[in-house]
């Protein structure tokens, strides 16, 4: 596992049930600001269930895409409490 893949994980695995962070702002608390991407390349092969990579959203609210599917990946934030409106997280701050 690379150093990213780790900061990334950590980084994740702190995110509050019922919210979110975006690819960007993983990247950004993980040090790698630009790594946005990396982010979500490392995330798709995440198979650790503490970790919550379901949590994680792209930069427009979009809910974007989950390795167990875009449908699980809804179901479970609505569960947790995060507000979802035409295909959106949205965010109450």
């Amino acid at each position: 596992m690379t150093s990213l893949q780790k900061r990334v994980y950590e980084v994740v695995k702190k995110i509050p049930r019922g919210e979110v962070l975006t690819y960007k702002e993983v990247a950004e608390f993980a040090e790698h600001p630009l790594a946005f991407r990396a982010v979500g390349n490392i995330l798709n092969k995440n198979r650790n269930p503490k970790i919550p990579c379901h949590r994680v959203v792209r930069i427009s609210g979009g809910v974007g895409e989950y390795n167990k599917g875009r449908e699980k990946k809804l179901a479970l934030l609505k569960r947790e409490g995060v507000v979802i409106k035409n295909d959106k997280v949205v965010i109450l701050k």
